[in-house]
């Protein structure tokens, strides 16, 4: 069991941090080019409602496969701390348990994300010209969903063996799939969005069938064996205290997408939702080297909390945000510099070039800061404690962003949407400082 753990009680913890942030950054990087490619492509080829329906439609797909990402965190927590304390018999136990819960209840949403589909693509913002182009790709994407949900189980679950490599090749494998496959099917085969979608559900399908062979082969330590599949309630019940939180925030990101879409449509037409869909895919690319930093900062400080080496854990805590807020600063220069070509690369609409820019510009204002709010609900996460991590958790979505998104516009039209977004952050940092200091200085020292 050694070897499942690496050198993560002993490491330099700086040098632990590259090699586990690296390889999750650039797996967040390329996995971000999903997204991405569908909506460069049918930007280009399409046309503008089409980035608007992938607007709407990837929210949904993403609180389904979220149930996995959550029971992949919820369980990469306990195995990260049984690994510290030596209790491999808990590490498999949770792990068996992980592919049980993920495979029942993604399939039971795909069922009712088919029989509910339009009222829910409605709810999502699918409204007027939309409605058809949306129905058209979520139809397709549906099907790879499940795959995407063991994909995002099993990823960090990976990082928690300390194989951080294996799980950035996971993410690299669909994205580099899905360009190869949007080409041929919109552009070559002329499938508009059927092949935008089949081309996504294709490369969800090809992340998990990667992540189960590493499962099977001789790379991994932590084993399928079925008797594990055997429902713990003891283990669940750890997996779902902290997993929650990570289906909670998305459930809280998908209230907001369900408010934005409104605010947006109201104040500003199908044509802000387009906006707002380039600002959201640029946002996931650009984000993804803070969230490598966070998932990074994950397996080693839940292994260091579990081998109750509390310095390591301070020390992981500070040098985490130190390196999350250089990054963030760099990316923000970026976005002041080319943000007008950055707009070019999705689109050559007039009214998206005039409208964009500046709206992202607002939106990514407070970036250099982002980094302690996630490295806040991560070390809960990592320390076992849901209910400070669900709290930071839900701090810049749910309990600032909402209700900022719903109300701003209100007063000053689609512009109070876009401001919504670095007064949250603003808001959700001081919060998230206030209650991570408290807890290091009572249970750190």
């Amino acid at each position: 069991m050694n070897k499942l753990a690496g050198n993560l009680g002993t490491e330099k913890i700086s040098k632990l941090l590259i090699k586990q942030a690296v390889p999750a950054t650039i797996g967040i990087l390329v996995m971000s080019l999903n997204m991405i490619v569908d909506t460069i492509f049918v930007g280009q080829w399409i046309g503008v409602l089409a980035i608007a329906a992938i607007t709407v439609v990837l929210p949904i797909a993403f609180l389904i496969s979220s149930i996995g990402m959550g029971i992949g965190i919820g369980g990469s927590s306990i195995i990260s701390r049984a690994l510290g304390a030596n209790n491999s018999e808990k590490a498999f136990l949770t792990f068996g348990n992980q592919i049980c819960l993920t495979v029942i209840l993604a399939i039971l949403f795909v069922i009712l994300g088919n029989v509910f589909s339009v009222p829910i693509l409605n709810l999502f913002g699918a409204k007027g010209d939309i409605l058809p182009i949306a129905s058209e790709y979520f139809g397709v994407i549906i099907y790879g969903v499940p795959f995407l949900a063991f994909a995002m189980m099993g990823n960090p679950t990976i990082r928690a063996e300390g194989k951080p490599k294996f799980a950035m090749y996971a993410m690299m494998v669909p994205a580099v799939l899905n360009v190869l496959l949007d080409i041929l099917f919109i552009k070559v085969f002329d499938w508009g969005m059927y092949g935008a979608g089949l081309a996504t559900s294709i490369s969800y399908a090809s992340c998990g069938l990667y992540i189960l062979y590493f499962f099977l082969s001789s790379k991994s330590e932590l084993k399928i064996i079925p008797k594990n599949f055997k429902l713990d309630f003891k283990i669940v019940r750890e997996i779902v205290e902290l997993g929650g939180v990570s289906i909670v925030r998305q459930g809280a990101i998908s209230i907001l997408m369900i408010v934005l879409n409104y605010s947006l449509f109201t104040y500003g037409g199908e044509i802000s939702i387009a906006v707002f869909g380039i600002i959201n895919r640029v946002m996931m690319f650009a984000l993804s080297p803070v969230l490598g930093v966070s998932q990074g900062f994950l397996p080693v400080a839940g292994f260091n909390i579990g081998a109750e080496k509390n310095e390591r854990v301070k020390e992981t805590i500070k040098k985490s945000i130190y390196f999350g807020s250089i990054v963030g600063t760099i990316i923000f220069i970026g976005i002041v510099i080319f943000k007008e070509q950055i707009i070019w690369v999705f689109t050559n609409d007039a009214t998206l070039l005039d409208k964009t820019p500046n709206a992202m510009l607002i939106v990514f204002l407070v970036t250099p800061i982002v980094t302690m709010q996630l490295i806040g609900s991560a070390y809960f996460q990592a320390a076992g404690k849901a209910m400070p991590a669900l709290f930071l958790t839900l701090l810049k979505q749910g309990i600032f962003l909402i209700p900022l998104a719903y109300f701003l516009p209100m007063y000053y039209g689609v512009n109070g949407v876009w401001w919504s977004f670095p007064i949250a952050d603003t808001l959700s940092t001081i919060i998230t400082i206030i209650v991570l200091k408290r807890e290091v200085n009572k249970n750190l020292q």
